[in-house]
């Protein structure tokens, strides 16, 4: 099969100006398990590596491109966002879509200097996997790790766009010291996003902008606690939770999560508990949604015991199979819950631009804890980020995102369901977030699969780590979201080898 290709031999400014000739483009055969928008990104991108398409060739459009290759539109416009995000091609208005002058130095160098990798039976003549040689250079490539996005799906073009505009258009004044609680513009952007997405009624007032989760935890530990207070945290949970309290509190206590969640007739065992860390939407560690009945529980508990709920939000927009319980805040008709939730996770994890939602009750002591610690997000990113919430930009992004992220989950429960047959696949938290877990079948030792996956160049994150004084089934975390379509292929051949390896046959009736 073989595309027409348009060469555009001078700059491509107009259509009118480009004198064009035409070649033939081979096209690559679709790989197992690759979805069709991965297929059309992948030949486009290594005919650029390779030099078929080089700096100023115009691409064919994406209605010649669906019809050549049998694909729909959108799925051809899909990669071509990528290809935008990730530099290779840009458009130019009224002339079409073509190779950037000036390609990404660290892509080109992967193509032309990464040796082939072979699998561990390739000297004994199995195939040589050469096609990895070309897989972009990445710490997130060679893990399945969890809570992070791919950095690779985000249309850095139009953020760029978004930050040009805001530098330019920043008042004089806003230079001298922006406002206590983060810019207006961004506060009333987040306000009325999280009515629509999360169900929270907030004012724009009660919004605190932060460069994160981990800042929301600082700050509501310095206005709320004393050196006398009790802070419970989930168990398993976030493993960063207990130091971030342990300077304000005096006692950390783990409250052990049950198939609901985190426990309050547990809780209720500490009547001197001041604070409680919770993530209901998607419980870190373990996936696990708590139901609304226990959630009106944990606010009634809440109420009684006059214990303030911090929600940790951190990846409750992407949901593969159906539309997320909106926030646990939602429910809150008391002012007992502050709602924390962060764009690291959503766009790319070095933005560092999160938010808090505060009860009107508690922004006095908010107001004195933010003037300690000082402001902490740049002006202009907050203005950018304003400005790509408000126009679509950010809605279209999670969109997007999500529906690369839930085909990434599919092909990694296929091959773990493949992989433990004929016995049945034991997960928690599938439906959504950048991670689930794995519950290990007895045929499966915990240990051998760590030390076989870490021999193959995985991360595997293993619950029992997250844990402090729980004790839980032996599980391992799958992140799924963060790995590029092309490394999930090596990722996922890799993890069928290292589960192979460990696999124990037991004897029938075990």
């Amino acid at each position: 099969m073989k595309i027409a290709i348009s060469k555009n031999l001078t700059k491509p400014l107009s259509a009118k100006a480009a004198a064009t000739a035409t070649f033939d483009l081979p096209v690559l055969p679709l790989l197992e398990a690759e979805t069709r928008q991965t297929w059309v990104y992948r030949l486009l991108r290594e005919a650029i590596l390779r030099g078929s398409l080089q700096a100023g060739m115009r691409v064919p459009s994406s209605r010649a491109l669906s019809r050549q290759l049998e694909v729909s539109r959108s799925t051809v416009e899909v990669a071509f966002d990528q290809l935008r995000a990730e530099g290779y091609v840009s458009g130019v208005v009224g002339s079409g879509t073509y190779v950037s002058a000036a390609l990404p130095d660290q892509f080109l160098r992967a193509a032309a200097q990464a040796p082939a990798r072979k699998s561990p039976a390739s000297h004994a003549g199995s195939v040589d996997v050469s096609a990895s040689a070309t897989l972009r250079p990445s710490r997130l490539d060679a893990a399945f790790v969890a809570r992070i996005a791919d950095p690779t799906l985000f249309p850095l073009a139009t953020w760029r766009r978004h930050l040009q505009v805001a530098a330019r258009s920043l008042p004089i004044h806003e230079l001298m010291g922006g406002e206590l609680f983060g810019s207006l513009s961004l506060r009333t952007q987040v306000a009325r996003y999280l009515g629509a997405a999360r169900g929270i009624a907030c004012d724009p007032a009660q919004i605190v902008i932060v460069t994160g989760i981990r800042q929301a935890l600082h700050l509501a530990a310095r206005a709320l606690l004393k050196p006398s207070d009790t802070v419970l945290l989930e168990d398993p949970g976030y493993v960063l939770a207990s130091d971030i309290f342990a300077p304000y509190a005096q006692s950390i206590v783990p409250v052990a999560i049950d198939a609901s969640g985190f426990s309050v007739a547990e809780a209720r065992r500490h009547a001197d508990a001041r604070a409680a860390h919770i993530t209901p939407a998607h419980q870190s560690p373990t996936g696990v949604t708590m139901p609304v009945a226990r959630r009106l529980e944990l606010l009634n508990w809440a109420k009684e015991q006059q214990v303030w709920l911090l929600e940790d939000d951190y990846d409750s927009e992407f949901n593969y199979r159906s539309a997320p319980l909106p926030a646990l805040k939602n429910l809150d008709q008391h002012d007992r819950v502050i709602h924390c939730g962060s764009f690291n996770k959503t766009m790319f994890s070095e933005l560092r631009i999160g938010y808090m939602v505060v009860p009107c009750a508690l922004l006095p002591v908010f107001e004195v804890a933010c003037r300690a610690m000082g402001p902490s997000v740049g002006v202009i990113e907050q203005r950018a980020l304003a400005s790509f919430i408000e126009d679509g930009g950010f809605a279209r992004h999670v969109r997007r995102s999500r529906i690369v992220y839930a085909s990434r989950r599919e092909r990694v429960l296929a091959l773990l369901r493949d992989a433990v047959a004929p016995l049945p696949l034991h997960t928690s938290g599938e439906h959504g977030g950048f991670h689930f877990v794995w519950w290990l079948p007895e045929c499966i030792p915990l240990a051998a699969l760590s030390q076989q996956a870490t021999a193959r160049g995985l991360r595997i994150d293993i619950v029992a780590d997250h844990c402090r004084s729980s004790r839980m089934p032996p599980g391992v975390l799958m992140g799924d979201s963060a790995l590029s379509d092309e490394g999930l292929d090596d990722a996922l051949a890799r993890l069928r080898e290292a589960i192979a390896a460990v696999r124990v046959d037991l004897p029938s009736g075990s």
